[in-house]
This record gives structure tokens, C-alpha cells and sequence, in this order.
């Protein structure tokens, strides 16, 4: 490594980490590094140069072992939620299967809007040695190979074949990811001949720098659009997304809905915007949601929609609003903003509901109408009460759900992911803390409940570490990926975790039989390739990890466990099992477009297309 006094020889893979070192932000007053450290697989792609690069700075950035590069890719899109975006995690994997792991995380993060830095080895630049160890040889075109499947799933992608690359992809890469509209993941391919190549690099391209995100302000005569539709309305609303936490704005939100009388839902994303006892807290909207906020979604003329993307299970697959209802998006990104003809307000969450705000003075929705919308919330705490309590019947989410919701602290995080339990979470969960809530359906992927709560406790860590991360995760995702359990205990970075086993895909049952189908290779039991179904023993499995683990029988018992995990000092896994058909939560639901058979032998299957296709009438096709 030779120095002058304008430029520093290093190789590549020395520049990358170098600059990475020295990209911070502030929050909260202090000054940190964006880049919190990494999680990393070694291999021959990776581990000569990029490995080499590391070892110096591995106590200002630490680098997590990880299991299997897919969880680790989970787990880095849950630490950038946690830290709202505004601090990342770096992946490095080797080249071929090692990459190709990191797909789906990259797919997860790209869906979530979640910046998240891949590192990932790739063939010689010079071909030399070709076709080398886990090459794929496409043979009319041979600069394609699995590191080009990236493109499709990442907001930035390069492939870095000259040392000097780095000057400009780097800053590109990180001004995607801190960008409120683009953000997402991005992605470097790194040729194993050129990590090492060396170039003099200016002195002043490592430089300490700190970064801001940017705030767009809106344009004034969208705001004065806006504001029009909404002084007009009899009976608005508004939709608030993950984007209002985001954009720091949940204060603003609260502060514009109070002050002008309009009601607000919440979406997946947005589920802990407003804790479960605010009197404008209507309830989470669409699919996985609540009759109440579904009640009032239907019911409004004008829908302010802040800071979500609009995605089928928030709107019911565009059935929950009115067809005539007008809608306002308010988003940092274009392409959000303008879904189903809205009328656009592009900009951030706070500075545009604060020009909201002002522009409409004191303007406040009918009282009547926020009388109903409280009317509806009402009834629908008086079903969820019911719905979490537990006595003399199956074992269900719900009931396991009430029982954490009841025994956590107010900033415990939860976290889960696909299957039953998104809907289950989302419909029960008192939120009793503003950002505690990571509910990932996004992508719903299978495998991010334990790998995600992993990477929200390293960030937790950082802040809260007295508090803890818990998990709800089925059985068919803890068997899909487990092995971040292992992680935890490693790690020392504690969670615990819930594994409600209801002994197979029990939710893709339910929809199976509700599309009129006998139930068939979900449920373990129904496999015609098992000859003698048998469980899991879950908590063997998770005690050979090295976690704490028990197994209850019922709700009562998990208080009592849950309140033992949350004295322990590490990892605790608690199994229940679950009820595959009883206890699902059956009010809230909206109707969700699905692919449903025309033509079938079975008549119970034509007359639950029949039924599904009924739906579509209340459907808005694009407006």
C-alpha cells in the first residue's frame, strides 16, 4: 500500500472498504457510520481480496457469519427497516451458488423498498482460466453469468472490470440507496482477478463524508390540487404506509388527522403508525386486515394515501374503495404517487403533510363521519378481544398472539413473515409501540421471520438492547430456514421465538378449500407421498442449536414460557402447536383477486369461482 500525498495505491477490493468506512450520516443527533458492518460467506470468489480487505477493520465494521447467504440477505433487509432506512448492511458472497443464495433476499429488499449492498464474486475478468469452478458457460454470449440475474432484482447493478470503476459506482450505489424514491438493493459484481488489481486512487475519494436523505418538497400546485379534493369531502380518509415511518413523519401524520378530523388505516407496512388506543387508529385496512378500517375505505369519497405502494392486499385487489372515491398520493416516488390515476403530491411524507396541513387551515371533516369510522373501531376491538382470548377451544395464532401482545414491553419488536401469520399479526396485534412492528409481505418469503429477527436485533442491539426481538414463524418456514437460531446464540444477539406448529402449509389449505379443493399436499397428513406422517420435534431441534427451548400446551402454559424467554440471556424457542382449520381469524378480510378454475369435474370448485368471480364487480379497473 503505497501512499503520496494526492493518491494511495490499494487494490480494489481495499478501496471498497476503505470508502465504506467513511460514508456517515447523523442520527438523532449523532454522527454514524451508514454502512453498520456486514454479513459474509467466504469462498475462492470472495475470500482472497475481499477477505483480505476486511480483516484490518474488522472492529469499526463487523462481519457477521452467516449460515446461508439467502438469511443473510433477510436479515440485512431487517436491519435497514429497523434503522428506517437510513443505515445498511453489506452481503458478500462467493461466486456462483454462493451468489445465487442472495436472489431471493435481493427480491425481498427490491419489493420493500430496502437498501441493502451486495459484494459478490464473479469470473475472471481476463478469461484465462475459463470456464473456472461454479462457472455457467453460455456459449453465444459469455459476459453473461449468474451475477447478470441481479439486474431484475436491484435498483443499482454494476459489474466493476477496471480499479478506477469504483471512483464512480460506489458514490452511485449509495446515492440509490438513500434515496427516498429509488431506494432498494444494490448490487457490485466482483471479478476474482480484478479484487485485487491495484490503482492509485485520490487521497480525497476516501475523505469522511456525511450523507443526508433527501426531502423532497412537494410541488405547491399539486398540494393546491390536493387540497381542493379534500375540502370537498364528506367523507375522507387516510391510508398511511411504512413510508410515514420512513419519512419520520409519523408525528405529522398524527398531528394533520387530529387537527382536520379525518380517520386513519393503516397498511401492513404502516401497521404500527399509530399506536392500537389513538382515537383515529380505525384499524389495519384490506386482505389482512379489519372490518372497521375496511367499513370506512369503502364508505369515503377521498382517500389520502401516504407513503404506501398500493399493493392487492391493502386494497382488497382495488375492491376496498368506493368506485367513484378520488385518490391522493402522497409519495416520495413518482411511479407510487400516480398509481390508479391518482392525484399526485410527489414529495416526502412530513414536508407534504405539513404544506397539506397549512393549505387546508382549519378545515376539519364532518364530525359525524369520524363518529362512525370510532363506532366501527369500536366493534372491531370488541371481535379481536374475543378473538385473542383463550379457554375451552383450539390452540390458534390468535391466541398466542394475544398472549405476547399482553406480556411485552411497548418497544419489544415483533417480527414475521408469510404464511397465516401476517394476516393473523396484522389483524390482532395492538401496536403498543410506534415502529415496533416488521411484518415482511412485500415479498412474503418464507425464511425471513428467524434470519429477519436475527438482523433486527443486531440493529436493536445498538439502541435497545435491553428490549427484545420477538418471533412468530410456522413450521413450514422454521423448516424452509432455521439454521439464524444458531446465529443468534453465536452472536449473542437474543430473540425469541415462537414456532406454531400447525403441521404443514396450513394457510395454502385453507385457500385450497376455499377454492372448493380437497385439501392435498399442504398439510403434511394430506401428502400421498407420506406413508406415516410424524411431527418435528421443534425443540430438540432448536436446544441442538444451543437455544433455550420448551414446548406447551396450550396458551396458558406459553404466558408462562413467554415470561421465562424474556428473563433468559439467550435465544428461546418456544413451540405450541397450532389448530390447521380452527380458530383463523374470519372477519376483517376483503376480497383478494386469486386464479380460480372456469372449467373443473368438481362442482363445489365451479361454484367457488363462481363466488370468487362475484367479487370483481366491486373491482376499479385502473381508476
Amino acid at each position: 500500500m503505497a501512499n503520496t500525498d494526492d493518491t494511495i495505491r490499494l487494490t480494489v477490493a481495499q478501496a471498497i472498504v476503505r470508502w465504506l468506512m467513511n460514508q456517515f450520516i447523523v442520527i438523532d443527533g449523532a454522527e454514524v457510520r451508514i454502512c453498520g458492518g456486514g454479513f459474509g460467506i467466504f469462498g475462492h470468489g470472495n475470500v482472497p481480496c475481499l477477505g483480505e480487505a476486511l480483516y484490518p477493520v474488522q472492529a469499526e465494521m463487523p462481519l457477521y457469519r452467516g449460515q446461508n447467504e439467502q438469511s443473510m440477505g433477510f436479515a440485512a433487509a431487517a436491519y435497514a427497516k429497523y434503522h428506517l432506512r437510513r443505515r445498511f448492511m453489506f452481503c458478500t458472497a462467493s461466486a456462483g451458488p454462493g451468489t445465487a443464495n442472495l436472489l431471493t433476499a435481493a427480491a425481498l429488499a427490491h419489493a420493500n423498498r430496502l437498501p441493502m449492498l451486495m459484494l459478490c464474486g464473479d469470473t475472471f475478468l481476463t478469461r484465462l482460466p475459463d470456464p473456472v469452478l461454479q462457472q455457467l458457460e453460455h456459449f453465444g454470449n459469455p459476459t453473461i453469468g449468474v451475477n447478470d440475474a441481479f439486474k431484475a432484482v436491484s435498483r443499482f447493478w454494476d459489474r466493476i472490470t477496471h480499479p478506477a470503476q469504483v471512483l464512480q459506482s460506489l458514490p452511485a450505489a449509495l446515492a440509490t440507496m438513500l434515496d427516498p424514491a429509488d431506494c432498494g438493493p444494490a448490487f457490485l459484481a466482483l471479478p476474482q482477478d480484478v479484487q485485487g488489481w491495484a490503482y492509485d486512487y485520490p487521497q480525497a475519494f476516501f475523505a469522511p463524508r456525511v450523507h443526508r436523505i433527501r426531502r423532497q418538497s412537494p410541488d405547491t400546485t399539486e398540494v393546491a390540487e390536493a387540497v381542493a379534493l379534500l375540502s370537498a369531502a364528506k367523507r375522507p380518509v387516510i391510508v398511511a404506509g411504512g413510508g410515514v415511518q420512513y419519512s419520520g413523519a409519523v408525528a405529522e401524520l398524527t398531528a394533520f388527522a387530529e387537527d382536520h378530523g379525518i380517520p386513519v388505516v393503516e397498511t401492513i407496512a404502516g401497521r404500527a403508525n399509530l399506536l392500537a388506543d389513538h382515537p383515529l387508529n380505525i384499524g389495519p385496512l384490506g386482505v389482512t386486515g379489519s372490518d372497521s378500517a375496511n367499513a370506512i375505505a369503502g364508505a369515503a369519497d377521498v382517500v389520502l394515501a401516504v407513503g404506501t405502494r398500493l399493493q392487492d392486499f391493502t386494497t382488497g385487489s382495488w375492491t376496498v374503495f368506493a368506485q367513484d372515491a378520488r385518490l391522493i398520493g402522497l409519495n416520495a416516488g413518482r411511479h407510487d404517487a400516480a398509481k390508479h390515476q391518482s392525484l399526485t403530491v410527489v414529495g416526502d411524507a412530513k414536508l407534504g403533510l405539513l404544506a397539506l396541513g397549512d393549505a387546508l387551515g382549519t378545515h376539519r371533516a364532518p364530525s359525524d363521519w369520524m363518529a362512525k369510522a370510532q363506532a366501527e373501531r369500536k366493534a372491531w376491538d370488541t371481535y379481536v378481544a374475543g378473538n385473542v382470548a383463550h379457554g375451552n377451544r383450539p390452540n390458534s395464532y390468535a391466541q398466542a398472539i394475544g398472549v405476547v401482545n399482553a406480556l411485552c414491553h411497548p418497544r419489544d419488536r415483533v417480527v414475521t413473515a408469510a404464511g397465516g401469520l401476517p394476516a393473523e399479526v396484522t389483524a390482532n396485534w395492538r401496536t403498543l409501540g410506534v415502529g415496533t412492528v416488521d411484518v415482511e409481505f412485500g415479498f412474503s418469503c418464507m425464511g425471513y421471520e428467524i434470519a429477519g429477527g436475527w438482523g433486527a436485533r443486531i440493529a436493536q442491539f445498538e439502541h435497545e438492547s435491553h428490549r427484545d426481538t420477538i418471533v412468530f414463524v410456522g413450521d413450514g418456514s422454521y423448516l424452509l430456514m432455521n439454521s439464524d437460531i444458531y446465529s443468534s446464540v453465536l452472536t449473542e444477539r437474543k430473540l425469541i421465538i415462537l414456532v406454531l406448529d400447525n403441521g404443514g402449509f396450513a394457510v395454502i389449505n385453507k385457500l385450497q378449500n376455499n377454492t372448493g379443493q380437497p385439501s392435498f399436499n399442504n398439510l403434511i397428513a394430506d401428502c400421498p407421498t407420506v406413508p406415516a406422517p410424524f411431527a418435528v420435534d421443534f425443540e430438540a431441534h432448536a436446544r441442538a442449536m444451543g437455544a433455550n427451548a420448551e414446548t406447551v400446551a396450550n396458551p396458558a402454559e406459553l404466558a408462562q414460557a413467554f415470561q421465562r424467554a424474556k428473563a433468559a440471556a439467550r435465544t428461546s424457542v418456544i413451540v405450541m402447536q397450532v389448530d390447521p382449520y380452527d380458530g383463523w381469524t374470519t372477519q376483517g378480510h376483503a376480497w383478494w383477486e386469486i386464479g380460480t378454475a372456469q372449467v373443473s369435474d368438481s362442482e363445489t370448485v365451479r361454484d367457488k369461482h363462481t363466488a370468487v368471480e362475484a367479487g370483481r364487480a366491486a373491482q376499479r379497473q385502473g381508476v
